[in-house]
């Protein structure tokens, strides 16, 4: 009898660079709103009801800001019934030593309502275009830290299944 065993050296997946065109994908050269499709925490598909569903995010340019790839965030949590305050930050797109790219948030209102330190929180952009958007980012939920991934769309884009229950 004999046995074959491989040993194939694990080779990380190359980092995700964004469009040339990112800017103008994520704010439509003005103003984008996104909404989210799914949401994972981990593996596992969230439901999507109440807050979620109702949930906007508006990117918008900044021509009054000197980096090319940035501009100012909103989401719309304030006006909606029992979700929380809104946030309110600046955003650039930057790039960590590994080659990985991020939308870097910014705001002094991000440590109360994240529940961290820092007034800036991180999202790896997985993939854009101009109807999709997927980010990936730690949270600290119940003294760990888990893997969100929202895979999110242009705001007018209908989805099947977005309210999804078990």
């Amino acid at each position: 009898m004999s046995v074959l065993i491989s040993c194939k050296e694990e080779v990380p997946p190359e980092p995700y660079i964004v469009p040339e065109n990112a800017v103008h994908l994520l704010t439509a050269d003005s103003v984008k709103s996104w909404k989210i499709a799914r949401r994972y925490n981990g593996k596992t598909r969230m439901n999507m009801e109440g807050c979620f569903l109702g949930y906007r995010q508006r990117f918008r340019t900044s021509a009054a800001l000197s980096i090319k790839s940035s501009g100012t965030v909103e989401d719309n949590n304030g006006t909606l019934r029992n979700c929380g305050p809104s946030l309110e930050a600046t955003w650039e797109i930057t790039t960590s030593e590994k080659g990985d790219m991020y939308l870097k948030l910014t705001s002094d209102q991000i440590p109360k309502l994240m529940g961290q330190e820092s007034n800036e929180k991180f999202f790896k952009i997985l993939y854009l275009s101009k109807d999709s958007l997927t980010i990936s980012f730690l949270h600290k939920q119940f003294n760990k830290r888990r893997r969100i991934t929202d895979y999110l769309v242009r705001e007018d884009l209908k989805v099947e299944d977005r309210d999804f229950h078990w």
